[in-house]
């Protein structure tokens, strides 16, 4: 699959700013250097660093890669760029894993890992402003004497401004919601360098376009977020962790489908196909039983935690579950979500020296079970090696392919079998990303998804980023 074919087929009208010559290089690097000295650098080592994500798709780096410490010195940065017509390409920690950091056209990397500020917490209203570097751990070290956290937790330790700008979700979603919902305004500096600050701390507003929530999930292809205001959740008094085995994965979706319908507030609840299980038992030095495993923490009082508890257990057992297998303890908690985060490296593990796709859908709940049986029928039927797991309390789920690149027959059932994914998922109302975002691995599927809506997202790109500049060639 390669980031060709990835390509939407009718991208006309979107303007792409030509790869920025030599010259033109040397000009901006001339410019911006008295503002920012020596964190400017078209250093070889530094732009390659910079020049791919945790996605397999083929490395770009930029031309020249520069570290700001405020939003005064990003729109400046903007603005230089805006005038000698060179891309730009905001820059967190990396994680991303559909190619949003590629420097497919060169330009500028911004990179905003040195804006790492928490700038305030303010307890009595549940939110705080952080800068865009502000990783999520970090914050809930910050956060860890006032009883409150931050909930959002897609497994690697990404930074806000990127979760933010990927509309990130994870392991906590089924209860307390995505980025989208966990923003509550920001500040962003656009492709002509203006500052914009949109909305403010209240809970909702009437008040004008939601252009907060436009900029969340534009995967910085419409500005770049410097500052951003959170909200936060209560430590809850309890917090049970458990594991329970299922014969196929049927019991356990259906129990997840189930729990959901009778409304028990899981805080998560995440499936493990059999290969998922036993390949995290090699990663991780465990001796889960392996089969089909549903992975669930409960949040809430004493007693509510012990009500959702046996609650569940009893939907488990009626689709075939085990008892639980609970871990209580922090450290053993710990020891389970670090498993769970783990399993992509894991599946790794099952073909050494190959490389891994990993891809995700997510579809209405009510077609959760009928989608995952489809697709792991296909999977046999391919004869690839791809664990199943995911966060199937919100109906998202993920495939690690582990592959051989190398291998032409290999890839062309690759790619056979991620388009039957993505239009499985489309067909039963769902959506070709849950949570990875579009970047240049899903373009392909943004026409078929949103159809004429696809054409008002290119109309609102082009108003706002005319040049083109602001990671070119990424989402639409």
């Amino acid at each position: 699959m390669s980031d060709a074919d990835a390509a939407s087929p009718a991208e006309s009208f979107i303007q792409l700013p030509p790869r920025p010559t030599p010259k033109v290089i040397e000009t901006l690097v001339t410019e911006l250097e008295p503002l920012l000295g020596k964190r400017i650098t078209t250093a070889t080592g530094i732009r390659e660093q910079h020049g791919h994500d945790e996605s397999w798709h083929t490395p770009s780096p930029p031309d020249v890669v520069c570290f700001p410490h405020s939003t005064e010195e990003v729109a400046a940065v903007v603005k230089t760029c805006a005038r000698l017509d060179v891309p730009i390409i905001p820059y967190g920690v990396g994680t991303s894993i559909e190619g949003q950091v590629i420097a497919q056209h060169g330009g500028v990397c911004v990179d905003l890992s040195a804006m790492d500020q928490v700038v305030e917490v303010r307890p009595e209203d549940m939110d705080a402003t952080v800068q865009p570097g502000v990783t999520r751990t970090q914050l809930n070290a910050h956060l860890r004497a006032t009883g409150l956290f931050f909930s959002v937790d897609p497994g690697a330790d990404a930074s806000m401004g990127g979760m933010a700008s990927t509309r990130a979700s994870g392991t906590n979603t089924v209860r307390y919601g995505t980025m989208r919902e966990n923003v509550l305004s920001l500040t962003a500096v656009m492709p002509d360098g203006r500052i914009v600050r949109t909305g403010g701390r209240a809970r909702k507003s009437a008040a004008g376009y939601d252009l907060t929530h436009l900029l969340v999930g534009a995967e910085g292809t419409l500005g770049i977020i410097t500052e951003l205001t959170v909200k936060l959740h209560g430590l809850p008094e309890a917090i049970s962790s458990a594991t329970v085995a299922f014969e196929d994965v049927s019991g356990a979706v259906n129990t997840v489908i189930a729990s959901i319908q009778y409304g028990i507030p899981m805080a998560r609840i995440e499936l493990l196909d059999a290969l998922s299980m036993q390949a995290v038992n090699r990663f991780s030095g465990l001796d889960y039983a392996e089969k089909p495993t549903l992975f669930l923490e409960f949040h809430g009082t004493h007693a509510s935690v012990k009500e959702q508890a046996e609650t569940l257990a009893e939907l488990c057992h009626d689709f075939g579950g085990s008892d639980f297998a609970w871990a209580t303890q922090e450290e053993e908690r710990q020891k389970l979500w670090q498993a769970r985060h783990d399993a992509a490296y894991a599946a790794k593990q099952l073909r050494p020296g190959m490389e891994f796709l990993a891809t995700d859908i997510c579809v209405p709940i009510s077609k959760l079970a009928e989608c995952i049986e489809a697709t792991q029928q296909d999977v046999e039927e391919s004869g690839l090696v791809a664990p199943l797991l995911g966060h199937v309390g919100d109906g998202n789920f993920h495939l690690v392919v582990v592959i051989d690149r190398n291998s032409d027959e290999e890839m062309a059932n690759l790619k056979a079998f991620n388009e039957r994914l993505v239009q499985r998922a489309l067909a039963a109302g769902g959506t070709c990303t849950g949570e990875h975002g579009i970047g240049l691995g899903k373009r392909r599927y943004m026409a078929s998804e949103h159809g004429e809506a696809l054409n008002v997202m290119r109309a609102i790109k082009a108003a706002l980023d005319p040049q083109g500049i602001m990671n070119p060639g990424k989402m639409v």
